[in-house]
């Protein structure tokens, strides 16, 4: 009996321990921890971030009437004066209506000018008892339903007077043409844009930076534009209060000076900011590092596989800094102290 009891016990043993055996046979995920690390002197002054340039006020013409363009004076690249007609629509349609609409007004004009004179005239009869008081009534009706309708067909022909202005397209202020998507002889339609154009003199770089940097002494350079010699001084640096939820950054909008000269929108622009984040949130000379090795690149995609307190790896994007050694400056993405899988490989496999 006890020998029985004895075997029984080594099977259930035998049982309960397949899971662990199964486990630990299974190849475990190696994890590293998203450690802060003190940056060295040089590295702890700055770092950089890509933007590009960008321009305050660019605004893109279109028509509000459809027609054929029958005029255009401008093409890309071309300095325009605010005011100056950049692009004509057919309107001899539209003329027509408008000459339609005034003839119309002096035919009720005229209808007018007769029901008050024929008003008078009943005004009198009426004086000499010639006439009743219904009749006097119908005529002050007459002509004030003349009145009415010219002040209905002035409206109308001020409308059509207001949308032949329609027609031509004019700069509403002083810039660049940098766009002409059509050419002489499309037909334009309401909506459709026309042209494109900017202004010159407000120009501004917006970047991408950690949503916690600190913007103060920022920094910006434009490579190839002589105008733009090594590091320069943004007139304002404006950090947008929204965070990008899939990249965990926000927009970093600095306005470039009066001395930059030749500038313009689409440029690659290198922003410059002192190392560390905003203040009370941690200190100057600490950054995120992770290993090299664990960094996923898909396609434009970068990320890590961070592991939850339940030991299940998923992919998150991340921004990326400088790489030192066999370690890598995570600048948004991750938190400190969160666990991330050392063999990506590994990690994708695990369901």
């Amino acid at each position: 009996m006890l020998k029985t009891s004895l075997v029984s016990a080594l099977i259930l043993a035998g049982l309960v321990a397949a899971p662990a055996a199964w486990a630990a046979d299974a190849a475990p995920v190696a994890l590293a921890t998203v450690a802060i690390a003190g940056s060295g002197a040089a590295d702890a002054q700055r770092m950089s971030f890509d933007g590009v340039v960008e321009a305050v006020r660019q605004t893109t013409l279109s028509a509000q009437v459809p027609g054929a363009i029958i005029s255009l004076s401008v093409k890309a690249g071309d300095r325009v004066k605010a005011g100056q007609e950049l692009l004509r629509i057919d309107a001899r349609a539209a003329s027509q209506n408008a000459a339609a609409s005034a003839a119309q007004v002096e035919a009720a004009r005229a209808n007018l000018n007769l029901s008050s004179k024929e008003l008078e005239r009943q005004k009198q009869l009426f004086q000499k008892q010639y006439i009743s008081q219904a009749a006097l009534d119908r005529a002050q009706a007459q002509m004030q339903a003349a009145q009415a309708q010219v002040q209905a067909l002035q409206a109308q022909s001020d409308a059509v007077h207001t949308q032949s202005r329609f027609f031509v397209i004019s700069a509403p202020y002083a810039g660049v043409v940098s766009e002409v998507p059509v050419t002489l002889g499309d037909m334009a339609m309401p909506g459709a844009p026309l042209l494109v154009m900017y202004d010159p003199a407000a120009l501004r770089i917006s970047a991408p930076v950690p949503a916690n940097a600190a913007t103060a002494a920022a920094q910006f350079e434009i490579p190839g534009l002589p105008s733009a010699p090594g590091l320069l001084a943004p007139k304002s640096a404006t950090l947008l209060p929204t965070v990008d939820a899939a990249t965990h950054t926000a927009q970093l909008r600095l306005v470039l000076p009066d001395s930059v000269k030749g500038a313009t929108p689409g440029l690659f622009a290198r922003v410059w900011l002192a190392a560390g984040v905003r203040e009370g949130v941690a200190k100057a000379d600490e950054r995120l590092y992770a290993p090299v090795a664990s960094v996923v690149r898909r396609a434009e995609m970068t990320g890590l596989y961070v592991v939850n307190e339940q030991g299940k790896p998923a992919l998150r994007q991340v921004r990326l800094g400088r790489v030192q050694g066999d370690r890598v400056e995570v600048l948004s993405g991750v938190e400190k102290g969160e666990k991330v899988a050392a063999d990506p490989q590994a990690a994708a496999k695990v369901r």
